[in-house]
This record gives C-alpha cells, structure tokens and sequence, in this order.
C-alpha cells in the first residue's frame, strides 16, 4: 500500500490535519503526519501540540499517494517557506501524483508554484485573488475534486475534504459509509472520481 503525507508545520489548523488523518485511517489508508520542523512535536495555529509521525528530512516522497497541506496561520506561511516540500509537490504534481490542499494553503502554497494555473479550486475566503492572480479558476464552494487535486476552504469542510480524498482512492461507496458512520449526512455527496 502507497503512503500518503500530511504536512505539519507551526501555526497549522488542528481540525484540517487531525480530522483528515483520522478519516484517512477509518478507511485503511497509510498516512502520515509529518512535521516540516526540526523536532516532530508541531505546535497547532490554537496552541495544540501534536507529536508527527515523522519529520519531512525523513521521507522519500518518490512512492507518495497524496501530498496533502492543512491551513492555518502562519502555517500556511510557513509550509510555503519550506523548499523540500515545495520541491516534493512540484515534482508529484508534474508526474500526475495528487495533491490536497485545504484554507489557505490552496492561496498561499500551491497558486504560487502554479499548481493551480486553469484548474478549479476554492480557498479560504479572503485568499480568492492570490489563487485568480496565479491563475486558478476559482469557485464558491467547500470543496472542489478533480482527479488529482482536492482542495476545501476551511475548518468546515474538513470531513468532507477528507471524505473526497478517501472517494478519490478507495470509491465513493467507502467514503459515504465512512459518512455516514460519523453521523455525517450530507443529501448528495458528490465525488467526481
């Protein structure tokens, strides 16, 4: 089985990461939470510290499923500044690897490294112009999945963001009997896989 990566970094949105992570392993994917720090303990954008699986210096992202970017600040900011992952999501994306991104990272990380250019997207609202500048077209809407990239706009929408990434990998069957054992009900959950 592939392995997939979550990104942590100081200043990240606690619900994003933790609730992706664990709606990941409900459906039997190997994740990993990994922290872009020096020290695999990252402290969350409201003070939650969270020991990561590992640290990104660790990590050959060759076999990678998903590289997937929670929001936050700064931790948008500071996954942004760090050029190993910047590196990784520009060499997965070039080889059709799939990427998601949730709040602000959609604006602040991928846009600028042109992971977004003519692709639909959404962001945290606020962030629209940054993702338009570089070329994204964006739409008003929680979340957006296409075959590759999955992005969301905020805390909000983290199950369902979570949900598409499992819908993406294992069917939508899974994802809305993961739904639905979260007591997570949505009339029509699309997935466009």
């Amino acid at each position: 089985m592939t392995t997939s990566y979550i990104f942590l970094a100081t200043g990240f949105e606690e619900i994003e990461a933790l609730t992706t992570v664990d709606i990941m392993r409900r459906a039997g994917m190997h994740v990993l939470t990994v922290s872009i720090e020096d020290t695999p303990q990252v402290a969350g954008a409201h003070g939650i510290p969270v020991v990561a699986d590992t640290c990104i210096s660790d990590i050959d992202f060759s076999q990678a499923e998903w590289l997937i970017l929670p929001g936050g600040m700064p931790g948008a900011t500071n996954l942004a500044a760090c050029a190993p992952l910047c590196d990784a999501l520009k060499a997965h994306a070039a080889k059709g690897g799939k990427i998601a991104a949730i709040c602000a990272s959609p604006a602040v990380v991928l846009a600028p490294l042109g992971l977004l250019a003519k692709k639909d997207a959404t962001c945290y609202p606020g962030f629209e112009a940054v993702c338009s500048t570089h070329g994204a077209i964006l739409r008003d809407t929680p979340v957006i999945a296409l075959p590759t990239l999955v992005t969301a706009n905020g805390p909000a929408a983290s199950m369902a963001f979570a949900l598409s990434i499992v819908a993406n990998t294992l069917g939508a069957p899974l994802a809305q009997e993961i739904g639905q054992g979260l007591l997570f009900y949505k009339k029509t959950m699309n997935f466009y896989f």
